[in-house]
């Protein structure tokens, strides 16, 4: 279960080395693989990076603030085209992924519920430690400020967090000055991978040139045999020009259909057609309104939670960093207009490739004959 969870894993992420998803699921091989997999991870994701920003010891109240437009990259775009060949070995049935689908929005409601008692509880904390702490700017404690008052005792617990965390910050510092060494023997092992597979190509050929005269001239039975091979090649051939017959005067019968039709709907659906040309117009101009405003700065990390309320000017915002100067920070209800703008513009996009996907399904059911398509 765990290599191919590291399988689904490294392809969801876009690895698109067929030799890796071939590998036994046993774990007896693949050593060099996983090498270059985990080569390819530390390039493309930032592993080091991502994992000391999770180990990171928050002694401050966070929150995760996102108002970037999501990329997908292209070598993601490309993955849905490699999982039938290299992923998945059996046929999953779609009542499966259906319950999978419901038990996945389950748990993101719960989760959304224990963030929201989450938000909750911060306020109290904030709320009554407001005027407490040293620091004028925050001006309340974090949760982990007001255990530590509570119980003093666990500030040896906290430090030797905060130690394995500096020796974390120092290994990652060593291993920045020793990586030019590890990506040069990454290339070494990668120009060896390349001649033992130039080296096996050639001898695979080598083997079976070798395998066809020892057949003919050894087997008595090989003259029947390609002459039978020779008869099925030209009914093959015979077969193919009569497809090739049949389907062009089908495809010939389906575009005067087509036309026909073409003329019919022009005649009727004219209203309906300029209808559909003014919405995608209505919603061309909204994105081009959105497009066209002022460019904010985009906020992406995490921030730190401040409490805000004794000047009426300010409210709860997200402040990158804690000093004496005036900080730049940005109010809850302004991260909630932009979310909900991006929401707005996410609905309308969905609905259009909805629209485009019934009518796909309608033209698809309308060449089935005898099939009735009955909407859920």
């Amino acid at each position: 279960n765990q290599i191919r969870f590291v399988k689904s894993a490294l392809w969801y992420h876009g690895y698109g080395r067929p030799e890796l998803y071939r590998l036994p699921s046993d774990g007896s091989a693949g050593s060099r693989e996983l090498l270059l997999a985990f080569s390819w991870l530390l390039h493309r994701i930032s592993l080091l990076e991502e994992l000391l920003a999770r180990n990171r010891v928050k002694t401050g109240d966070e929150t995760s603030v996102c108002t970037c437009e999501d990329a997908l990259p292209n070598s993601q775009k490309s993955t849905t085209e490699m999982a039938p060949e290299y992923g998945l070995e059996d046929r999953i049935d779609v009542r499966y992924l259906q319950w999978l689908n419901g038990r996945l929005r389950f748990q993101w409601r719960s989760l959304h519920a224990q963030h929201q008692e989450q938000c909750k509880l911060l306020h109290k904390i904030h709320l009554f430690t407001s005027g407490s702490h040293m620091d004028q700017i925050l001006g309340h404690f974090s949760v982990t400020e007001t255990d530590l008052v509570r119980q003093p005792e666990n500030y040896k617990q906290l430090l030797q967090l905060l130690e394995s965390e500096t020796m974390q910050l120092e290994a990652f510092l060593e291993w920045k000055q020793l990586e030019p060494v590890y990506w040069q023997w990454m290339e070494t092992v990668l120009d060896n991978m390349a001649e033992e597979g130039n080296m096996c190509e050639s001898q695979d050929t080598h083997i079976e040139k070798n395998r066809l005269p020892k057949a003919t001239s050894c087997c008595s039975w090989a003259d029947g045999l390609i002459g039978q091979i020779d008869r099925l090649s030209r009914d093959l051939m015979t077969f193919r020009d009569q497809l090739h017959k049949l389907v062009t005067h089908r495809k010939a019968a389906w575009c005067e259909k087509v036309k026909t039709r073409e003329e019919e709907l022009q005649k009727e659906g004219f209203s309906a057609a300029v209808r559909k040309i003014q919405e995608r117009v209505e919603l061309k101009l909204l994105d081009l309104t959105s497009l066209c405003a002022p460019e904010k700065k985009k906020m992406h990390g995490s921030c730190r939670l401040v409490f805000r309320s004794k000047h009426p000017a300010s409210k709860t915002g997200f402040s990158g960093c804690v000093s004496k100067e005036p900080v730049s920070a940005v109010s809850a209800a302004e991260v909630i207009r932009d979310l909900q703008l991006r929401e707005a513009s996410l609905g309308r996009e969905l609905k259009q490739l909805q629209k485009e996907c019934r009518q796909r399904l309608d033209e698809i059911a309308e060449g089935l004959d005898g099939v009735i398509c009955v909407p859920p």
